[in-house]
């Protein structure tokens, strides 16, 4: 069986830019019957007026909320049993139980894919069946593990891609394991590979692994990523003022977010009440800046087609790369904003950790040294980056963007990966007491810091 494509999807959300990308979305994957609704309110006129097959819906709206929207179709005789998937910027664990709690087929977490938005249509009408977590058999090469680690295009990341070079290029030879890294498009995708075992580790922001923890997912934090490397830019459209104040710019405009469960919104969120304004999720009550959930990669392209778009915060090199195009001006550097702050970590699953100590031990050390070398050598280390970071050369980023990048004063450093707990714990409880996200977790259990204290004697 394949999916049927001529029948209604009614998608609906208060935000008329979030409701072209859903179209946009459904129309590559070959929809052409969309029903559009801008509220709860609005989507039951829409169903007593249509027929509707399938319901694709925000869940933080004014009026009536996606939440209050399915429940009340399944305490409707006539309409209860239309599929329904909440599609929202609510990306932590626990309202994706509260989704399904509420009577949601499925949950998919802003931002998303098209490809993984027919995932999860699929999933709803029995044609894919949904992905458990479930150890896996670890391949060997020549005796020796094969790590798979998933990462995103980010200089975040550059580190992984600095010790792959040195693998391939011979000049180090891994004693435990061989390395494949796998480029995946957005963090919706590495999150589920993390769950399902599909990798052994990965590069992940550091609120998404404490919340994937906070619901049982067998995973540990081993190393920092990074430390700073991530930037707020302003829009240099000729409609925002260009005299006015800061919050003017932002004043009931859109701000781009890579994720809910992120460092980035934890910052944003703290740069714009220290300037007066309210930010929050559409639907919220009261904001006047709407945070929006986009992949990393099209936020610069995003801003430039929306007007409405004041802004994003995100990681490097896509805020400069759009600098350097003209699309945008710097706000901050988030070095400048909270000095030496985590924000992606290196987790593992548990089995990989429990079953192959020595490789774990190994990469950890290999990876500490790729950070030194990054940061001894950022000409060359800029130069791995452009091949490890945009292999397909489709992001146009360049060498001396990133070299830029990583010889800034307050940017980026990669010379010291140690995981501070103080630092992750200002994390999690800024976003569960001021922003009334995720979990607060044990960060004892969650970081094994067997790892970062052996690599730790070659730091100091």
């Amino acid at each position: 069986m394949t999916l049927d494509l001529s029948i209604n999807v009614l998608i609906v959300d208060d935000s008329g830019f979030m409701r072209k990308m859903f179209i946009k979305n459904l129309q590559d994957i070959g929809y052409e019957n969309i029903i559009e609704a801008v509220d709860g309110e609005d989507a039951i006129k829409k169903i007593e007026a249509n027929k509707v097959d399938l319901i694709i819906c925000d869940w933080n709206m004014p009026n009536r909320d996606g939440k209050s929207l399915v429940q009340w179709i399944r305490s409707n005789a006539q309409y209860k049993a239309i599929p329904f998937i909440m599609a929202t910027a609510q990306g932590d664990k626990s309202k994706e139980e509260e989704a399904k709690e509420a009577g949601a087929n499925n949950h998919i977490a802003k931002p998303f894919t098209a490809e993984e938005l027919k995932e999860k249509i699929e999933e709803v009408f029995g044609l894919r069946a949904k992905e458990k977590a479930s150890r896996k058999n670890i391949p060997h090469v020549k005796g020796k593990v094969k790590l798979k680690v998933a990462h995103i295009q980010i200089t975040d990341h550059l580190a992984l891609g600095v010790l792959k070079h040195h693998i391939q290029t011979g000049q180090i030879t891994p004693k435990y394991f061989e390395l494949e890294t796998i480029k995946m498009d957005s963090w919706n995708p590495v999150q589920k590979a993390l769950e399902t075992g599909e990798v052994d580790g990965a590069f992940v922001l550091a609120p998404i692994a404490m919340d994937l923890f906070a619901f049982d997912v067998p995973i540990k934090l081993v190393m920092l990523a990074h430390k700073n490397g991530s930037i707020m830019v302003r829009s240099k459209s000729k409609e925002l003022l260009q005299d006015g104040a800061v919050e003017d710019i932002y004043f009931n405009r859109v701000v781009c977010i890579p994720h809910k469960m992120s460092v980035h919104n934890m910052l944003a969120h703290r740069f714009l009440k220290e300037l007066g304004l309210t930010p929050g999720v559409p639907g919220q009550d009261d904001i006047n800046v709407r945070f929006e959930v986009i992949p990393p990669v099209k936020m610069p392209m995003t801003m430039l087609q929306n007007k409405e778009i004041a802004g994003f915060i995100v990681a490097e090199p896509i805020g400069s790369t759009a600098i350097t195009k003209g699309i945008a001006e710097r706000q901050f550097t988030s070095g400048s904003f909270w000095k030496n702050h985590p924000c992606c970590v290196n987790v593992f699953r548990d089995e990989t950790i429990e079953h192959y100590t020595d490789a774990i031990y190994e990469f950890s050390s290999l990876l500490s040294q790729a950070g030194k070398f990054i940061e001894a050598n950022k000409d060359i280390a800029a130069e791995i980056a452009v091949d490890f970071l945009d292999p397909e050369k489709k992001l146009g980023f360049t060498k001396p963007v990133i070299q830029k990048i990583l010889e800034e004063p307050l940017g980026i450093k990669m010379d010291d990966l140690y995981p501070v707990i103080e630092d992750l714990d200002t994390i999690q409880r800024y976003m569960f007491d001021e922003m009334g996200i995720g979990k607060i977790i044990d960060l004892e259990k969650f970081i094994d810091f067997r790892f970062a204290n052996v690599t730790a004697k070659n730091w100091f």
